[in-house]
């Protein structure tokens, strides 16, 4: 079977129930692998799948895989999460699609509620700096291996290219990373429709990609909040942590803006502090970036709390992706909606860059990070082990070197 070609669309095996078992089960245990050792973000969390799913399973080619990134970034919510719930309804349909989020959000929302305990109870939590010295140059040498594979998919033309290195610039420069996405889809399309002979008019069936969007704030029913933990307060708590999930884009700092408007000025459920307190828990436990609403919760309503926040804010991205498997064929399937994807695959390839850049100016401070970085740089080049040993060897150098010094 060739990666172009990949098991998850086999019409026929799709009717085989050993076989449906079987997705299911790769699909649980590699997700379930991948959410307790994807440290490092978007960026990392993409190169790790694209790892585990293009280059060392084959269960879906670079092209597939480079279409179903751009296609999340039209919809709300944390990008990474939604691309492992798109490639476990790739290989395992619906029942794929459910246990690849759910795998992949559990692990960290289960170390953010220990956490969470622990800051609640000690009012600290336990000092993670050692282990992030050695695992984040590990994580900058796993997201340039995966850019350096995805290159050729796609730039796959002079003017892609020179749209990857403007869009890479304008990020640099500061430009909000949405704009960045909809002006490397918008220049695509137009460039595609300026080239279109004359006289020729649109494809049949084209599609327009929508940006799927909810304005607005939930209020519940209008009513005055409750101040006590087991009533209303944890309705409008899940139902705040809903809206956001519904209509977030942009990365963790954008959900750091929302979660102090909701939870520190609007409702003073906490402080400044605590929030950062949480953002930074959120940043460094392996996973979603979004399980920093997990954490909030805790502080506000203790077990019941998390679990609630946690349901809210990642059930939207199950939505979204389940209407997105929908799109994301069509995408492909006439010649100005493929530009278009074309184009914001670019942009996101820029996006991605960027954020690696300014993630290893921050991780890579002296020789021993850098020599870090090299080692597993040239190991993954050179050998196929698996992304953990990577994971595992940075941690254990941080380790020794906290012990050490």
């Amino acid at each position: 079977m060739s990666q172009d070609e990949p098991e998850a669309h086999d019409g026929a095996n799709e009717q085989d129930p050993v076989a449906a078992r079987r997705r299911l089960r790769e699909v649980t245990l590699l997700f379930l692998k991948l959410g307790i050792i994807a440290f490092g973000g978007p960026a990392a969390h993409t190169a790790m799948m694209r790892d585990e799913l293009v280059r060392r399973r084959g269960w879906v080619s670079d092209q597939r895989f480079v279409d179903l990134m751009g296609a999340t970034n039209l919809i709300p919510g944390p990008n990474s999460t939604e691309l492992a719930i798109h490639l476990g309804y790739d290989r395992a349909r619906w029942r794929g699609l459910v246990a690849a989020g759910v795998c992949f959000i559990l692990p960290a929302a289960l170390m953010v509620t220990a956490l969470a305990w622990a800051y609640v109870t000690y009012g600290r939590t336990p000092a993670a700096e050692g282990l992030l010295y050695g695992i984040v140059p590990t994580v900058i040498a796993i997201i340039a291996h995966a850019l350096f594979g995805l290159l050729r998919t796609v730039v796959k033309t002079i003017w892609l290219g020179v749209l990857a290195v403007a869009a890479l610039a304008a990020y640099l420069l500061g430009v909000n990373e949405l704009l960045v996405l909809a002006a490397g889809a918008v220049l695509a399309a137009a460039a595609r429709a300026l080239r279109r002979p004359p006289g020729r008019g649109a494809a049949h069936g084209v599609l327009a990609a929508p940006l799927l969007t909810f304005g607005g704030s939930l209020k519940v029913g209008g009513l005055p909040v409750f101040g006590d933990p087991t009533g209303g307060q944890l309705l409008q708590l899940f139902t705040t942590m809903l809206k956001i999930g519904s209509v977030l884009y942009g990365s963790g700092y954008v959900l750091l803006a929302f979660l102090r408007g909701d939870f520190v000025d609007r409702l003073g459920w906490i402080t400044n502090q605590q929030l950062i307190d949480a953002v930074s828990i959120g940043q460094v436990t392996p996973g979603p970036v979004f399980t920093t609403a997990t954490f909030v919760g805790y502080m506000i309503a203790g077990p019941l709390g998390a679990f609630l926040a946690t349901v809210a804010i990642f059930l939207p991205s199950f939505v979204f992706v389940g209407l997105l498997t929908k799109l994301t064929d069509k995408l492909r399937s006439s010649e100005w909606t493929s530009a278009l994807l074309d184009g914001l695959n670019a942009a996101a390839f820029a996006l991605m860059a960027g954020v690696s850049y300014e993630l290893g100016r921050t991780a890579i401070i002296d020789p021993l990070t850098a020599g870090i970085a090299v080692v597993t740089l040239v190991l993954l080049w050179k050998t196929r082990l698996n992304n953990a040993w990577f994971i595992a060897g940075g941690a254990a150098i941080g380790i020794v070197r906290v012990l050490l010094f």
